[in-house]
């Protein structure tokens, strides 16, 4: 079968802009969680409401968006453990430039996913008994609410180590592999060897599907921070 070596579209626009987005809003939460105060803490509701409707989101792309987009994609990760192996090489056969996440990548997503949305369900039930309580602490006792709350302050830590984790990758790939994995997160090409079909449609979407998963996901969001 005969290949190509392109410049290829491989990452739709909502996943780069959601990408980037909870970047920004996890940062803001990181540090207004740390740094404390009223206004701080104001501000860390918000990005924590602003980053539950995008986890929201990006199940809702994992099912219906692009290619690369989709769960069902996802490098099987039983292939985690050969694929580390690969990688240690730095010849061109070694750890293989892949359509969307390799099985380490793939992995990060759904650890990150996870703790992500463990601390911003936590967060609704939250209360510090000193100025700040979650929209949602009314729907359980006080004991729950605090064994929530502990979670919720437990779960930061490992959310921190996975950003640090996920930080030395993104710099392990760019640096020590040359895979560039920012530029493509940008722009959403990469260069890619692969068989002509095998590089159709990677990065197609559907703009009303998007907007739709958009506003359905705040929407819900808004509706159990605010109506509940």
């Amino acid at each position: 079968m005969s290949s190509t070596n392109k410049n290829l579209r491989v990452w739709d626009l909502p996943i780069r802009l959601f990408h980037w987005t909870l970047a920004i809003l996890v940062t803001i939460s990181i540090y207004t969680g740390l740094k404390g105060g009223f206004q701080e803490m104001d501000y860390h509701m918000l990005s924590g409401y602003a980053i539950l409707a995008l986890l929201l989101f990006r199940v809702c792309w994992g099912v219906i968006g692009s290619k690369t987009a989709r769960f069902s994609q996802f490098v099987a990760l039983r292939k985690i453990v050969p694929y580390t192996r690969q990688l240690l090489g730095r010849d061109s056969s070694s750890g293989k430039t892949t359509i969307g996440h390799n099985p380490l990548g793939a992995l990060s997503v759904i650890a990150l996913l996870t703790v992500l949305f463990i601390q911003a369900t936590t967060g609704l039930f939250s209360d510090d008994d000193i100025m700040t309580e979650g929209p949602l602490t009314h729907l359980v006792n006080e004991e729950v609410g605090d064994q929530l709350t502990a979670i919720h302050h437990l779960n930061s830590r490992l959310l921190y180590g996975l950003v640090g984790l996920h930080l030395v990758a993104i710099f392990f790939y760019e640096i020590y592999r040359r895979d560039r994995l920012i530029t493509p997160m940008i722009n959403g090409r990469k260069s890619l060897e692969l068989p002509l079909k095998a590089c159709e449609n990677l990065a197609a979407y559907s703009i009303p599907k998007a907007l739709l998963a958009v506003s359905f996901c705040f929407g819900l969001t808004y509706y159990l921070v605010n109506k509940i």
